[in-house]
């Protein structure tokens, strides 16, 4: 917005607060004069304050998520169908808690860069006290649907908005999220206006109902409504109640049907409240009820109810890993057992895992004792390359396909990665070298649980659980538009970081165990001081050069003898404790970038992110010190 229009809209909003009519004959409503009147004498705004809004950064953005991920799940896909029945374009539909920090958004790609200019993205804080009256900022301080139209905002830089904004409570009555819907288009028609109200309104309210009915199974829940036709649907009143009859939760609907405070029900007998003989309501629970049956309060009034008895609660298949014994793994340096035991906590519970770490650390290493460690272990382990599969067949790859759907396609057809990894891990390897447009049907694929092979027309259940890696920065991907960010959150529930070798505090164990892999029984002696510059090395290429290394060494030993002449023929002048991640061009630069360029197989993109040049310097250099291609 223009700087001259937002100082015109400032003006108003100071002649609101000071009692003086607004210039352009526009009155404010109340209820917005008291909100322009806190972002004034409490939080000490500037309505013409052209700052950007602020964004959290994303292990901040993590630690808002993590709490609600049950909710999220949950709202996204009623989220997505506010978004179409609003025509989508012009639309932006975010999820924030309750520090007003957004944690989950639809929105149309296409339309990315004009949300952002607004600060309408994923980790942008709404919070009144920091963006001024506003949908989401304002609707946790009411505690009750908003509307904040155009120039009812605070600040002038959020004029062009028209924000509908309505609370999610918990089944304690706390507020646990906001659902807002933003427009950045032209001001709509009243009937346009109502039904984005409506809407919004009634998609939060969903939300919360299907929270509800999720969030504490180990107790009866009693769902109920004055017709017997109303129970089961939105207007419904929902309660549970523990085995002593003894209400644990209630939601707003159900105390407005009663007439009651809650206060008055949470903690009480529901004896206090029916006519209707305890015993009597307790014969009709049922695990999936189907039928209303009717109850009587001890006012005298009739009601229709459903009971659903608790689901008995299974034992934990979490396995406790106080230590990780595990023979095809090394993980003793601290941070990783610290990763690897709450990686495996989360992915117990149905939460992506995903790995970062430079090429090489042993990601796929990690994912696969994941799965040895999981309840999931006697289960398929479906590993797939994303960056090794030409992008024409990883589709085929990932999802199968009917016999005959395609030129070349198998008269049997082929059932995909997905699918073979039913009931048990799918490891995606390099998942940001996948293209956009199959990140959508993942996307989709994650979100519905089930799989359409290519040229079928009947979807298949799917039960897996993800674990996905990348050596390249996904935040990053995504700022970029080569990676969907409503996919990166899909899968980054929670992200592990892999040290690199030279940060590794167990490479001695490391060592030996990758020693004894390649030797296969044989007896190999390391000659004095070979073990020291093994450890010593910087090793670019991470736990797969130290592998490559050792297999070359094992075959050129002589009667079982690994001499430092043998090493030095693969680790030419190799510096001892050269710091490659601090300085790599300080020490030995054309060793360094020889080492750097096979380990990334001759990539120079890769070579020159990882020295932090561009592809030209990097060019120069190789020129400089006479490295050509081989071949």
């Amino acid at each position: 917005m223009k700087p001259a229009l937002i100082n015109a809209h400032a003006q108003q909003v100071l002649q609101a607060v000071q009692g003086t009519p607004a210039s352009h004959g526009h009155m404010t409503d109340l209820a917005i004069t008291r909100s322009w009147r806190r972002c004034l004498d409490q939080h000490q705004l500037d309505p013409a304050s052209r700052r950007e809004p602020n964004v959290v950064e994303h292990p901040r953005l993590q630690d808002h998520r993590a709490p609600l991920e049950h909710i999220i799940s949950v709202a996204h896909w009623q989220m997505s169908s506010l978004h179409q029945q609003l025509g989508r374009d012009g639309h932006v539909v975010l999820l924030t808690d309750a520090r007003g920090v957004a944690i989950d958004s639809v929105f149309n790609e296409s339309e990315r860069a004009e949300f952002q200019r607004s600060g309408l993205w994923l980790g942008s804080v709404w919070s009144e006290d920091c963006e001024g009256t506003n949908g989401v900022g304002t609707c946790l301080i009411e505690r009750q649907h908003v509307t904040i139209r155009r120039d009812e905002h605070f600040r002038g830089k959020h004029v062009g908005l028209t924000c509908s904004a309505s609370p999610i409570f918990a089944a304690n009555g706390e507020l646990l999220a906001v659902l807002n819907l933003s427009s950045v288009r032209e001001e709509q028609s009243l009937q346009q206006h109502f039904k984005a109200m409506a809407l919004t309104s009634l998609t939060a309210n969903l939300i919360e109902s299907c929270y509800f009915l999720g969030h504490d199974p180990q107790r009866y829940l009693l769902r109920f409504h004055p017709e017997a036709g109303f129970v089961g649907l939105l207007g419904e009143g929902l309660l549970s109640f523990d085995e002593s009859a003894r209400i644990c939760s209630v939601n707003q609907t159900a105390l407005d049907l009663l007439g009651l405070s809650r206060d008055q029900v949470v903690g009480q007998s529901l004896t206090m409240l029916l006519e209707t003989p305890i015993d009597q309501v307790m014969s009709q629970a049922s695990a999936q009820p189907s039928v209303c049956w009717p109850m009587r309060l001890v006012d005298g009034r009739l009601l229709y109810g459903q009971l659903r008895e608790p689901l008995r609660q299974m034992p934990s298949v979490t396995p406790a890993i106080p230590n990780i014994n595990d023979v095809h793994v090394c993980l003793e340096d601290p941070r990783l057992q610290r990763g690897f035991a709450r990686a495996l906590r989360v992915l117990e519970r149905d939460v992506p895992v995903f790995l970062q770490g430079e090429t090489g650390t042993g990601k796929e290493a990690f994912a696969a004792a994941l799965h040895r460690a999981s309840s999931r272990a006697s289960q398929p382990f479906v590993a797939i390359n994303c960056a090794a599969i030409p992008e024409t067949l990883i589709e085929s790859e990932l999802f199968g396909y009917r016999g005959g759907s395609f030129t070349g396609a198998r008269k049997d057809g082929m059932v995909g990665k997905l699918e073979q990894a039913h009931g048990g891990i799918l490891f995606l390897d390099e998942i940001a070298d996948m293209p956009l447009a199959l990140q959508t049907r993942l996307l989709r694929v994650l979100e519905e649980r089930q799989v359409v092979p290519l040229g079928g027309a009947t979807a298949r259940p799917l039960d897996v659980r993800l674990i996905s890696a990348s050596h390249q920065n996904l935040q990053a991907c995504v700022a970029e538009g080569r990676f969907r960010e409503d996919l990166f959150y899909r899968i980054a529930g929670f992200a592990v970081q892999l040290p690199p070798l030279r940060e590794r505090s167990d490479k001695g164990r490391l060592l030996d165990l990758l020693l004894r892999e390649e030797t296969k029984g044989a007896r190999i002696r390391l000659d004095a001081g070979v073990r020291e510059r093994l450890l010593t090395h910087p090793w670019p290429g991470n736990v797969r050069q130290l592998r490559t290394c050792l297999r070359t060494l094992v075959a050129l030993a002589l009667e079982g003898r690994v001499t430092l002449d043998d090493l030095a023929e693969l680790l030419p002048a190799a510096p001892a404790t050269v710091a490659l991640a601090e300085n790599p061009l300080g020490v030995s630069e054309r060793q360094t970038l020889l080492t750097l360029i096979e380990a990334e197989h001759w990539h120079i993109a890769r070579v020159a992110a990882r020295l932090g040049i561009s592809r030209n310097t990097l060019y120069r250099k190789l020129r400089q010190h006479g490295i050509s291609r081989p071949g």
